[in-house]
């Protein structure tokens, strides 16, 4: 009996023991990143950067809620080059695309894809663990390849505009949107929908259906509103009392109609308890269009000069919002000089892995959580403009370097380089070059220092002889 009584209370200091252990903690899931990119939209085409006619109130509150950047810059200038930037995190002195159209033998001129040792965001993060989804606009494949589609570039879900038919290079007469393979399509029926962007969240909520709920997500919804090629709506109401001309009253109904869209995701990862672990990032593949519509009517660059395809600061700044719940101080302005490269190396950072080596950015998420942050020695920009039916001289290269407050532009690798000092004339009305020669030295080495050459792109030539020049001077 002595011994059975020994027995029970070692059992229950067992049990009692066993009981009072601390229980293992549940694996934390890692943040979600949602990454919204607008299509040509302007530096000045929301309210938070001083839009005063076009509505745009979920963006803005956004912006209230989280960080807005004043001083954050696109890929480039032009679509496809500056999403190259996007994806692969490498400046355009570095990557593959570095206009929408590269020429090759016998002058033949076409789409250039990534290359396929580029690792693009889908892939990175796919590889961190996270499910990955891709809506929208691409402009980064060969679209006669399927192997260059967003769908084998890293991403588990991928709905995607193609205009090009792999039957002999044929266009669409419709806007088919290819959803995961050739075998499953989808056309935009503009009469059934107010904006194409209706059409593109209505895939990202089914997507949020069947996501699975223990893994992160990384979506990347790529809205085409306000490209100019857009030039109808079917919403006729949104601002019909303003008496504007209707190219002008389309402009500005799509950007409201886009800010409502993001509205709806928003809700609906909030809904899913979703957002309070998601870190949310908007902004514009380049500055505002001057394309069906004037640039000037909403002050669409807000001030800046030049607008897309331009190397000036409305050709290449952007807004920048950033919220992520309890991380970002809400109603923050950052001046931090960023660019689109610094997306790959912060993503990693937010996923803790490392940045792949290809990228020449830097982890922006110091900024965001108000620590200190690492700063660029220098930010640069490319672009060769041939191509698309357009011939240009010297192919229409164009180059800008940014250093500190220093800003230098050159239209043409031989042309003189225009020089500007962005902090006391952030509009680029005086060139300082003349006053300054040093400085142009300075900027012109980078020119030449900061790019490499790729198949394609044959017009980015050589700087002048910048030794022979500082010997000169």
């Amino acid at each position: 009996m002595k011994s059975t009584l020994i027995l029970i209370s070692i059992f229950a200091l067992i049990f009692t023991a066993c009981k009072n252990q601390p229980k293992e903690k549940a694996q934390v899931k890692k943040p979600n990143i949602l990454f919204l990119l607008a299509d040509d939209l302007g530096y000045g085409e929301l309210g938070s950067y001083g839009q005063e006619v076009i509505q745009t109130p979920v963006l803005d509150n956004l912006a209230k809620q989280g960080m807005r950047f004043t001083d954050f810059y696109a890929g480039t200038s032009v679509c496809s080059p500056s999403r190259a930037v996007l994806m692969t995190g490498k400046h355009a002195g570095h990557s593959t695309i570095r206009g929408n159209n590269g020429i090759f033998e016998n002058d033949v001129w076409k789409r250039v894809p990534l290359k396929k040792d580029e690792i693009t965001l889908g892939e990175m993060m796919k590889e961190a663990g996270y499910q990955t989804a891709f809506i929208g606009k691409w402009h980064l494949d060969n679209p006669n390849d399927e192997s260059t589609w967003a769908m084998n570039r890293g991403f588990d879900f991928a709905v995607q505009e193609q205009w090009a038919s792999r039957f002999g290079g044929k266009e669409f007469e419709e806007k088919v949107h290819w959803i995961n393979d050739d075998r499953d399509t989808m056309s935009y029926d503009q009469d059934k929908y107010d904006c194409i962007d209706v059409f593109r969240t209505n895939f990202v909520m089914e997507y949020l259906d069947e996501k699975e709920d223990d893994k992160p997500f990384f979506i990347f919804m790529s809205y085409r509103i306000p490209h100019g090629h857009e030039r109808y709506i079917r919403n006729k109401e949104l601002y019909a009392d303003k008496g504007w001309e209707e190219k002008e009253r389309t402009h500005a109904a799509k950007i409201t109609l886009l800010d409502g869209q993001i509205g709806r995701l928003l809700k609906r990862l909030k809904d899913d308890g979703e957002l309070e672990n998601t870190l949310v990032i908007f902004t514009s593949d380049n500055g505002a269009h001057h394309e069906g519509h004037d640039h000037n009517f909403f002050k669409s660059t807000g001030g800046l000069r030049g607008f897309k395809r331009d190397m000036y600061e409305g050709g290449i700044r952007t807004p920048l919002i950033a919220y992520w719940e309890d991380k970002i101080e809400k109603g923050t302005i950052s001046n931090h000089q960023g660019a689109f490269y610094d997306f790959m190396p912060t993503f990693a950072e937010v996923a803790g892995i490392e940045t792949p080596s290809q990228s020449d950015g830097i982890s922006i998420l110091p900024e965001l959580l108000g620590k200190e942050q690492k700063k660029h020695d220098y930010l640069y920009w490319e672009l060769q403009l041939d191509g698309w039916n357009r011939k240009m001289p010297k192919g229409g290269f164009r180059q800008a370097v940014r250093k500190e407050n220093w800003k230098a532009v050159r239209y043409g690798s031989e042309s003189e380089t225009e020089l500007y000092n962005l902090e006391e004339d952030s509009y680029e009305t005086n060139n300082l070059a003349g006053e300054h020669p040093e400085i142009v030295l300075k900027m012109e080495k980078l020119f030449e220092d900061a790019r490499t050459e790729t198949e394609g792109f044959p017009f980015g030539g050589k700087v002048q002889d910048y030794m022979a020049k500082e010997k000169h001077n």
